[in-house]
């Protein structure tokens, strides 16, 4: 847990030092599945987690990976971090470390609509239940608590609603009934750090703003050296033993794209807050954390680390389906973003998520946590000139009948 007044997550990012085998700049990548060892004892000490600097195969891990690892790890404030192939391949087996049959999770009841179909459709195929709940309400968390319960699941911003998980309470309800607290952090790197609130575990999909380019997937599980280590364990280790593992190629890849994730995280910031308070004077109904309007403002402000302002995603809602697509597909013809799920691209997307991102939610659940489907999510991108852009985009307005 980072406790440290001066804790910055981007600068912990700057100040890490690699250099590759002949000086370059940027760590060599370790195009490798396997590795050779010098003594056949070696080999035997790798496997049992006895051979401290040594590579065994990458399933396990590589040298890229952790060069990655240690990035994100420094960026979260945790002992060190794990990468996985997907941000699936992260929660899936950070979960199942935790949890075994009869086991049982408290969880949001707003969260990736993935993250929510694994909780609701196959964990209980392990016998692994799930108890959803309103995060917002310490009260209500604390009532689903039962003696089987091992995780505190929750999104320190929810997808897609944008609701806002008070870090510092949950860790010390988390605490005070002896089960770990994990939070996806993917809708906010850099705005707020939760392992400095006490989270036990913090989850990423670095296909979205971490990578920031679309171009691949991946998953990150920041923690203790212990629950590390525990995950790649070669007998019983959840990472291990599923094989969602990280492509050397690809670790490379997000490691120089996180670089430059101060400089993209504050543009998607401003252009965010600039649109939500656009859009909001304009009658729309706008969620965004920015916003004194948001329920959770004071909270999300509390926890901010401010220079990297309220994140890049906001919510309106334009009354129904038909005019949430016919909005979203004439924005995207006139190139003012793509009718696209995922989020962190250099370009503004949009999508409806009652029907995509958040579908595996049944339709009366959706109505019953506020998710209509005339909700438009937006992952605001790095235009230049967000005045224009919101110009361009209050036209399409006007034009579809939404103002």
């Amino acid at each position: 847990m980072a406790n440290s007044n001066d804790f910055n997550p981007a600068d912990n990012i700057q100040d890490l030092q690699y250099f590759g085998e002949f000086g370059g700049v940027n760590p060599s990548i370790s195009d490798s599945s396997t590795y050779t060892f010098l003594s056949a004892k070696t080999m035997f000490d790798t496997f049992e987690g006895d051979a401290e600097g040594c590579y065994l195969y990458s399933r396990h891990s590589s040298p890229s990976n952790l060069y990655l690892g240690e990035a994100l790890a420094a960026m979260e404030g945790t002992e060190t971090a794990n990468v996985a192939a997907t941000g699936m391949g992260a929660i899936v087996p950070a979960l199942l470390q935790l949890c075994c049959a009869g086991d049982h999770i408290v969880s949001s009841r707003t969260i990736y609509g993935g993250t929510y179909a694994f909780l609701k459709n196959f964990a209980p195929k392990l016998n692994i239940n799930t108890a959803f709940v309103d995060i917002t309400d310490i009260d209500k968390v604390e009532a689903a608590i039962t003696k089987n319960t091992k995780v505190i699941f929750c999104e320190t911003v929810s997808n897609p609603l944008l609701e806002v998980a008070d870090i510092a309470e949950l860790s010390k309800l988390a605490k005070k009934h002896g089960v770990k607290l994990l939070v996806d952090n993917t809708f906010s790197p850099l705005s707020v750090s939760p392992a400095k609130f006490g989270a036990d575990v913090v989850l990423h999909s670095l296909t979205k703003f971490i990578n920031g380019s679309s171009d691949t997937m991946g998953g990150v599980m920041c923690g203790t050296q212990e629950f590390i280590d525990e995950l790649r364990n070669v007998n019983d280790g959840a990472s291990m033993l599923m094989g969602a593992s990280m492509d050397s190629m690809r670790a490379a890849s997000i490691l120089k794209n996180l670089r430059t994730l101060h400089i993209r995280v504050k543009q998607h910031s401003k252009n965010a807050m600039y649109l939500a308070e656009k859009f909001q004077n304009d009658g729309l109904k706008t969620v965004y954390p920015g916003l004194a309007s948001h329920p959770s403002h004071e909270k999300f402000k509390k926890m901010m680390n401010a220079e990297y302002g309220y994140g890049g995603m906001l919510t309106v809602d334009v009354g129904n389906l038909d005019k949430a697509n016919e909005l979203m597909e004439l924005m995207q013809e006139r190139n003012l973003g793509y009718l696209a799920v995922s989020l962190g691209f250099y370009k503004t997307l949009f999508s409806a998520p009652g029907t995509s991102t958040s579908s595996e939610i049944p339709e009366e659940e959706q109505a019953e946590m506020g998710l209509t489907d005339g909700l438009i999510r937006f992952s605001i991108g790095l235009d230049n000139n967000i005045e224009r852009t919101y110009k361009m985009m209050r036209e399409c307005m006007l034009k579809v009948g939404v103002l």
